[in-house]
């Protein structure tokens, strides 16, 4: 694929609902008309591409110089009691893994575990056990693809910014997606550029600072209560404060891609893209 210019690149998760139809061929083309940069490819219901239809999307997001990803099923629990669940949830993080480096995509995001009736330090061990064993199977097969795993905003789920960060120190090969907008769900609190600036210096500070360079952000609006994340909106719609957010992110050279998952997916992808150059030019 071209070398694409430094900075941030913006995308959807999942074919733009202004595409042609819902395939993933369709939602490149739409893409690029669009002006945007990357696709995120959704597996969530299940890795359903064949292998003839990535290689398809790989030659079609060259040709448009499109950068893609591909997020994992939702069905994944590496916490389970269950050994035959913490199995399956090895295979469809592999499959996910294999048909995204068909597709030519960088990344595989995925959601590691729930804490269940175990102590976060628990979930932590056994999650940490699973993703190594995970990890040697992408290394033994020489897979060119880097997997995600997500910063988590329902209080349930195992996902922190510190249990994330952590794992990507202790699991080789494992990088963060950050979601912001799963960090303010959970902690409430995440939402000035002060509380942006403090993450991305965490993460800098935990990970080196070249992990700023190749970044894999998910963002959109977001409603939330006790518990953590209930559902997303879009960003105009809710308290998020994407400017400073952005600011943030520029001020600190951050590079790599931005996933918009907002209902209003290409709206506030296209949205994000304007501001990020207005900021850059101004």
């Amino acid at each position: 694929m071209t070398t694409a210019p430094r900075g941030l690149h913006f995308g959807t998760a999942g074919v733009p609902f202004s595409a042609a139809d819902d395939s993933s061929l369709a939602g490149l083309d739409r893409i690029k008309e669009l002006g945007l940069d990357a696709l995120e490819l959704e597996f969530v219901q299940g890795v359903k591409m064949g292998l003839d239809t990535a290689a398809k999307v790989k030659e079609k997001a060259v040709k448009l110089g499109l950068r893609l990803s591909v997020h994992a099923p939702y069905h994944i629990n590496f916490n389970s009691a269950d050994p035959g669940i913490r199995l399956q949830s090895r295979e469809r993080l592999l499959k996910t893994a294999r048909v995204g480096a068909a597709c030519g995509a960088a990344s595989v995001v995925f959601h590691a575990a729930f804490y269940g009736q175990d102590t976060p330090e628990k979930t932590y061990e056994a999650v940490k056990g699973e993703l190594k064993a995970v990890m040697s199977v992408v290394r033994s097969e020489r897979l060119p693809i880097t997997l995600r795993i997500e910063t988590m905003g329902k209080l349930a789920q195992f996902g922190t910014l510190d249990e994330v960060l952590a794992i990507c120190r202790d699991v080789d090969g494992l990088q963060p997606c950050l979601d912001f907008s799963h960090l303010y769900a959970r902690e409430g609190k995440i939402n000035s550029y002060l509380d942006f600036e403090r993450v991305l210096s965490k993460v800098a500070r935990k990970l080196g600072p070249r992990s700023l360079r190749n970044v894999h952000i998910h963002i959109a609006g977001i409603h939330f209560g006790d518990r953590g994340e209930i559902k997303h909106l879009n960003l105009e719609e809710t308290a998020f404060r994407y400017d400073e957010w952005l600011q943030a992110l520029r001020d600190l050279g951050v590079e790599g891609l931005v996933i918009c998952e907002s209902p209003n997916l290409e709206g506030d992808a296209v949205m994000l893209k304007k501001l990020y150059e207005a900021q850059r030019a101004g």
